[in-house]
């Protein structure tokens, strides 16, 4: 992602869990964008995203959170999984971005739709001057079967 955006400056940190230490965080750059990866394959990653949220401010959660799952079409547990990440990102109004790992141009992709979404919620975007926009600009390639419901 950062060697796709050459006119910003992106600073990309990772953490496994939320809250992020209370160490340095006098220092710690202005966070633009959450993005919550799961990988759909593992139990593990999914509890930790779903406990992670409840450390989230609320006012993240309208244009500065987004979810990112990986192995979407790996079997029915990567779909059990999918369903329950699409039904947080729908409650709490954020994108939800399915990538494709496994390949160059996935993840090239998920990239570029990763920087649309941290452009818009940067202030920067040319094209969007809110982050409310954000939901046109991100749609899940795997179908939905929970909006009918």
């Amino acid at each position: 992602m950062v060697q796709l955006e050459k006119d910003i400056n992106i600073n990309v940190r990772l953490a496994q869990k939320l809250p992020l230490p209370v160490k340095n965080s006098e220092t710690r750059p202005r966070i633009d964008l959450v993005v919550f990866i799961v990988n759909l394959l593992s139990e593990h990653s999914l509890q930790a995203m779903q406990n992670s949220l409840k450390h989230l401010g609320a006012d993240y959660f309208l244009g500065k959170t987004c979810f990112m799952v990986t192995d979407a079409r790996c079997g029915t547990v990567a779909q059990d999984h999918l369903l329950s990440v699409r039904k947080l990102a729908a409650s709490h109004h954020c994108p939800l971005i399915c990538a494709e790992r496994k390949t160059e141009d996935g993840v090239t992709m998920a990239a570029m739709r990763l920087l649309n979404i941290l452009k818009v919620s940067a202030g920067v975007s040319p094209v969007a001057t809110t982050a409310l926009y954000l939901s046109t600009l991100t749609r899940c390639s795997v179908p939905s079967d929970f909006e009918q419901d």
